[in-house]
């Protein structure tokens, strides 16, 4: 009896505990994504969200403005530059040829570029050029560093492979990657086309403390067709979760293609990924030293910024598109840093 005395308060504590009055409290992501994105310090977001796990919508919200000007709202339908997160889809049209054996990853880019005159075309390979690891800063000049011994992220390994896939297919980049798009029946993604397409992307602005003003880059025509491997496609948060879902569930390619894209032989650091080094394979980076892993790209310019991840192992894929690209450079992924971290310690993923 005695010990039953005793065993009482313990008794009734797991009780309460475990009854709804002392119920342990709910995953609240939402809660803290929609607190996140109304601060205005050390700046403002504006763009649009989406969050899905087994492709059902987790969360889903568009933040801010379209236009400026005309004070149009974002929806979460709005077309945005992508930017970086072109480049998974070349490395997915490289791979494709090297799946019908048109391309040779590991044979020397010579084979593609009789008329380059560095020598270094006798060595560097497309696997290179795909995980920035070819070393090169400029057509003609030296290499930066010997092939495949480290990392030199860059716009013109991507515009190479742009000038490959062209040369194998017989077709312009932007012919064969819309016909991808068409295929994977993403209607709302294309490669930007000045005069073609200018009104269907939400405008993009340079943010800084005293608002947003347009964001103007001028390009030349060549420049334009050559960054748009690298960075020229449009698309929104519904088609991106298209892509991500038919790429990483074996719908776009053969499962040993897929393997080479998500599998690295560097690594490198970039801000929107966390302080430390992580994979980069072909157009993607892998992050799988953390607890949670992930894969998936960044991007940034053009009065834009994004982030695109995919947690495998809980088939959750989180988007945020922003058409907004911040003067202060440590802010440009000030609010990608953060969703992801909510992501990351959330009910999602754990």
């Amino acid at each position: 009896m005695k010990q039953l005395v005793k065993l009482l308060p313990f008794l009734l504590s797991a009780f309460l505990v475990g009854s709804p009055l002392f119920a342990q409290p709910t995953d609240d992501y939402a809660a803290k994504i929609d607190s996140l994105i109304q601060t205005t310090s050390p700046r403002s977001f504006n763009g649009v969200i989406l969050i899905t796990q087994k492709g059902k919508t987790k969360y889903a919200k568009a933040y801010g403005y379209a236009d400026f000007e005309q004070k149009i709202p974002l929806t979460i339908k709005d077309n945005f530059r992508i930017q970086s997160n072109s480049k998974q889809v070349t490395a997915v049209l490289i791979l494709k040829e090297v799946e019908k054996g048109k391309i040779d990853l590991h044979s020397p880019i010579r084979k593609y570029f009789p008329e380059i005159q560095q020598t270094w075309a006798d060595t560097v390979t497309v696997h290179q050029l795909l995980n920035f690891s070819a070393g090169i800063a400029e057509i003609d000049q030296p290499l930066v560093f010997r092939p495949g011994t480290d990392f030199l992220y860059s716009v013109i390994a991507y515009t190479m492979l742009g000038n490959i896939l062209e040369k194998v297919t017989g077709k312009t980049y932007i012919q064969a990657a819309n016909n991808l798009f068409k295929e994977l029946k993403m209607h709302n993604t294309f490669c930007y086309e000045e005069a073609k397409n200018h009104n269907r992307v939400v405008r993009g602005y340079t943010s800084s403390k005293s608002g947003f003003k347009i964001s103007n880059v001028p390009m030349t025509e060549k420049e334009r067709l050559d960054f748009i491997p690298a960075g020229g496609i449009i698309s929104n948060v519904e088609d991106l979760h298209k892509w991500d879902t038919k790429l990483h569930h074996g719908q776009i390619l053969k499962p040993e293609n897929y393997q080479l894209m998500t599998t690295y032989t560097i690594m490198a650091q970039h801000e929107a990924h966390g302080p430390e080094k992580i994979g980069y394979g072909y157009g993607v980076r892998i992050s799988d030293k953390t607890s949670i892993k992930h894969i998936g790209h960044s991007g940034k310019g053009l009065g834009s910024a994004s982030i695109k991840l995919y947690f495998p192992e809980k088939d959750v894929d989180m988007i945020v598109l922003e058409n907004q690209y911040s003067e202060d450079s440590s802010l440009h992924y000030y609010f990608e840093i953060k969703i992801r971290e909510i992501v990351m310690n959330s009910s999602l993923v754990r």
